[in-house]
């Protein structure tokens, strides 16, 4: 396994975040294969692109805002998805705020169910280009609002970057009061506006889930089911660092599917969404 170069500490009782990989695209219909590769690819990413070498000198790079000094960061290494669950319990009954990277998307399933379990229902931070509302079909990447109902506050959750959803899982959203924003809303209302939208609804006790395929696939072309008219990537990291700065039970980033890449830029990208996550958590 490679070992992400921000892990700052050994032990889970002296970390506050806790980064697991869930190398598992068992619930997955993609066309496109290959995300269990993701976990792994992604810290790679991090530690090639997140550092400068010169002179024999290892020189960290920055964030654009947030600080990663005295942040303790623990990489867990991957598990297996039976695994996911149980450790996502003991990790927040204890503070602590997981980060997962996948893997296919219905893990989020499992780290909703988790903290659910824990703290009840919570408010959701949903970024993906469809909606994952599927109820006709359960227990696979595109029912995880449906398998998850028990533990998300639709009412205090966003979808963001939506643009590809079936008929029925418009209708679903409608039923519970999900609101969405979909690519065209950010254009016309922009991020500053998004961002007080889910700053007034979504309140600390939240998750953030990020299916790189919200992003227009000129960003990042390496995802399970790509959807034309996507987030910028600047956009996306903005709004990510504004929900994780202002409170976050845990987030996750998924579908990188590392065989369809250009250049590494997904990869590069997520790992970037990554670096500036932790940047800017706040405890």
């Amino acid at each position: 396994m490679i070992h992400f170069y921000l892990s700052t500490v050994d032990t889970i009782s002296d970390a506050t975040i806790v980064l697991i990989g869930v190398p598992d695209e068992s619930k997955s219909l993609a066309k496109r294969k290959g995300t269990s590769k993701a976990p792994d690819i992604i810290r790679f990413a991090s530690n090639d692109s997140g550092f400068f070498r010169r002179e024999d000198k290892i020189i960290p790079v920055s964030p654009m805002r947030g600080v990663l000094e005295n942040k303790k960061v623990l990489d867990l290494g991957n598990v297996r998805r039976e695994e996911l669950c149980q450790m996502i319990v003991d990790l927040v009954s204890v503070n602590k705020i997981p980060i997962i990277i996948g893997g296919d998307h219905s893990i989020t399933s499992l780290a909703l169910e988790a903290i659910g379990n824990t703290f009840g229902k919570i408010g959701l931070l949903y970024f993906d280009a469809h909606p994952d509302f599927v109820s006709s079909t359960r227990n696979y990447y595109g029912s995880v609002l449906t398998d998850s109902a028990a533990s998300v506050d639709f009412k205090k959750s966003l979808l963001i970057g939506t643009r590809s959803a079936e008929a029925e899982e418009l209708e679903n959203a409608m039923r519970v009061g999900l609101e969405i924003i979909t690519p065209m809303d950010i254009i016309e209302l922009g991020v500053l506006n998004v961002t007080k939208r889910f700053k007034s609804k979504v309140n600390d006790k939240k998750y953030v889930s990020i299916d790189l395929d919200c992003l227009d696939p000129s960003f990042a072309p390496a995802v399970s089911v790509p959807s034309a008219g996507g987030l910028s990537s600047i956009d996306l990291i903005y709004l990510v660092k504004q929900a994780v700065e202002s409170g976050v039970i845990g987030m996750d980033i998924v579908e990188l599917c590392p065989d369809f890449d250009v250049n590494d830029m997904t990869a590069n990208l997520a790992a970037r969404i990554l670096l500036e996550s932790i940047a800017s958590m706040k405890y």
